[in-house]
């Protein structure tokens, strides 16, 4: 036996030595499903079953395939010629030898995102199509979408973007073949032609792949699997390595559906579970399972450990977001005294809940860093906030109003910007007393200067009303409707619309602790500069980031905050009927749980300031389902008394969840099911008062008296 056969588990062994056929290994997390790969890899070319070059290994990031291709060199010195790399590299590479047969030639570039929304942008101008109603971006994904589920665009009769999408889309393809360009949806769809129209091209490489890995399967789209199964059709050694628990990126194209009927899709396929896992203790694997078992679309596996450990997850009650955020700070701190080499992170459900904890990590002088994101004053929507707070306290500020003199877009091009520029610097003047001086002589053209005087009448409106007595926050607000910046964000409709409208949001919401803008934008520009100098790679940063981003990472110690129904699960899982949609958040869930290696904290709010006010919010229903023999519910004992933190807590969580009798009685709660004459059902999504908004399945959201309302049965 191989040397290195003997520092595998009995399952890792039996995948590494089950050469012959398909082949799914369910590695749940922290099982060492890099190293089954990298070791099967290696045996293959030990025991000569196959040359290196007749090895394929696809993996979803160029990190995953530089660290595979490092391990299996460590292991055996045999390795040139393997073809690891994602499965845009890969397809790039087949497409390259064979462009001419789609039309291209082996030169062709592969444009981004923003190049793809450029062209997109270019039709709809051509074709009299209006961008302001359908937004390039957003048809910019409705396109990509099709692309990775492998479907002709199709009218939905429903939705008239969609039929706009379906127009575009030829003209969009023959611009991009024309340009001698591809876009990255494009590589695995013209593979796929390839392979249906050039049958001896096909022959070729499934006749050179002998054996062909594909790494966290889960992830997978329709297009992917297909591309797999085309490959494996000959010699069918396919190995596929993944868990169906952390499957997250359904809103990117991952179906789920590829590694729960990999037995029904290739014949004779043997299935192997890694369910010893390394990294975590029994009571964090415990509350994973406990959660993770509810779903019914999933392979059954339990996850055990050797790692024995008394310390329970701690489950915290907190008033509001704020007093988490503290207590969260507080424990930071109390770890990091004790030990300063441990691994901390704070995972989020939305990135809309970091400001408030950046905040508290600020003001205790906690070193953090955000992962796989960009820190709340950076975010592009802040940034014009801020420079919009910045001219109107002081008009000097040119950099400021370069910035969001044409955001919103206001037909306000570089040569008008050159104009005002040069103008100011003649008359050693700021560009806001230029554009003053520039109307009053009429140099402009008429339409150019109704937009500037417009423009620089909003500022002295709202100039006048902060120094009238208006909040920050309030100013802010009516700047977000008043500049049309808000507007902005809503028809843009992307993925990221929703979430950059929460960021201004909370932003508004911060404002409210100041007394002045001067003083908040100090504030922010204090926060950016301390931000800058933190040094990323020492022990002792923070590292903060959304669930999603933490896959694949590990910590020491995790936070996990915000558990509380709308929030996490999110909202729009309780409101879609879709049953896949919940089962998702709760993989989410599993995601973040097993990030942890010693200590677990989840905590959940009493309220949460959302739309600039407080609302209360019920406990995730997630926290029902972990056991109490290992968790320790307690309060954060920061905003009570000690009476009234005793008096508070009484009550165990159970009886505050949602599916509890106790709170039955409080009739309406956060992702409750609520029957209306005339709107029908709909879900419950806030309480105010008497006053309960409503997501209505036909409707949209609505504000209702509780008296025209009848709760039915919660989700």
């Amino acid at each position: 036996m191989s040397q290195y056969l003997l520092d595998l588990n009995p399952e890792q062994r039996e995948a590494v030595i089950t050469t012959n056929g398909p082949l799914l290994v369910l590695a749940g997390a922290g099982t060492g499903k890099t190293r089954v790969i990298t070791y099967r890899i290696a045996y293959i070319i030990d025991q000569f079953m196959a040359s290196p070059e007749e090895i394929l290994a696809v993996t979803f990031t160029n990190k995953a395939a530089t660290e595979m291709q490092s391990r299996v060199a460590e292991i055996t010195n045999n390795t040139t010629g393997i073809y690891i790399g994602t499965f845009h590299a890969i397809a790039t590479k087949i497409l390259k030898a064979h462009a001419e047969l789609v039309g291209l030639t082996s030169s062709f570039s592969i444009i981004d995102q923003s190049e793809q929304v450029r062209v997109i942008k270019n039709i709809c101008e051509t074709h009299g199509i209006s961008t302001k109603n359908y937004s390039p971006k957003d048809i910019c994904e409705i396109i990509s979408r099709w692309k990775d589920l492998g479907e002709q665009p199709k009218i939905d009769c429903h939705t008239p973007i969609y039929q706009v999408a379906q127009k575009i889309y030829q003209y969009y393809q023959t611009e991009l073949q024309k340009s001698n360009v591809v876009d990255f949806g494009d590589l695995l769809l013209y593979n796929m032609k390839i392979f249906s129209e050039y049958p001896d091209v096909l022959n070729f490489y499934q006749t050179k792949f002998k054996y062909v890995f594909i790494d966290e399967y889960q992830d997978t789209n329709n297009v992917q699997y297909f591309w797999a199964k085309a490959l494996v059709n000959l010699h069918e050694n396919l190995c596929c390595v993944g868990d169906d628990d952390q499957s997250i990126y359904s809103w990117r194209g991952a179906n789920i559906e590829n590694i729960l009927k990999f037995k029904d899709d290739f014949k004779n396929a043997k299935l192997i579970k890694l369910e010893q896992n390394y990294r975590s203790t029994n009571n964090i694997l415990t509350a994973a399972s406990s959660i993770i078992c509810n779903n019914k679309y999933r392979h059954d596996k339990k996850l055990w450990t050797n790692k024995q450990s008394d310390q329970p997850i701690r489950i915290v009650y907190c008033y509001n977001d704020r007093e988490e955020a503290r207590f969260i700070s507080s424990e930071i701190k109390k770890l990091i005294t004790k030990s300063p080499n441990l691994s901390i992170a704070v995972l989020v459900r939305s990135s809309s809940q970091a400001h408030v904890l950046e905040e508290s990590f600020f003001s205790n002088n906690i070193k953090y860093q955000v992962i796989g994101g960009f820190r709340f004053f950076d975010r592009m929507e802040i940034a014009d906030m801020i420079a919009y707070l910045r001219v109107l306290v002081n008009h000097n500020d040119n950099l400021a109003l370069t910035r969001i003199i044409n955001v919103p877009k206001r037909s306000i091009g570089p040569a008008t910007l050159h104009t005002i520029k040069e103008y100011a610097q003649q008359h050693e003047s700021s560009m806001f007393t230029a554009i003053e001086q520039i109307l009053s002589k009429k140099l402009l053209k008429p339409q150019l200067e109704l937009t500037l005087q417009n423009l620089i009448n909003k500022f002295k409106e709202w100039r006048s009303l902060y120094k009238a007595g208006y909040t920050p926050a309030k100013v802010t607000e009516i700047i977000c409707e008043n500049s049309n910046y808000l507007q902005m964000l809503k028809d843009d409709k992307s993925s990221q619309s929703d979430r950059r409208i929460e960021n201004i949001q909370e932003m508004i919401r911060a404002m409210l602790d100041y007394n002045s803008i001067e003083e908040f934008l100090e504030h922010a520009s204090l926060f950016l500069e301390r931000d800058n100098n933190i040094n990323a790679k020492d022990n002792s940063v923070v590292s903060l980031m959304t669930l999603h981003a933490s896959k694949g990472l590990e910590f020491d110690v995790v936070f996990l905050p915000g558990w509380e129904e709308g929030v996490f699960p999110h909202q729009k899982s309780l409101i879609v009927e879709d049953q896949r949609a919940l089962e998702e958040e709760r993989r989410i869930a599993y995601v973040g749980i097993t990030r942890a290696k010693q200590s677990l904290y989840i905590s959940y709010t009493d309220q949460r300031r959302i739309f600039n006010e407080f609302v209360k919010l019920q406990p995730s229903r997630f926290l029902l389902d972990i056991p109490d023999s290992i968790s320790l519910s307690t309060t954060s004992m920061i905003h009570y008394s000690s009476a009234a933190n005793n008096n508070c807590f009484q009550k165990s969580l159970s009886a505050a969840l949602p599916n509890s009798q106790s709170k039955a009685s409080s009739k309406f709660f956060t992702g409750a099911k609520v029957l209306h004459k005339q709107f029908g059902q709909g879900t419950v999504i806030r309480i105010m008062n008497d006053n309960i908004e409503v997501a209505f399945y036909v409707g949209g959201i609505k504000t209702i008296k509780q008296q025209f309302l009848t709760i039915k049965t919660p989700i």
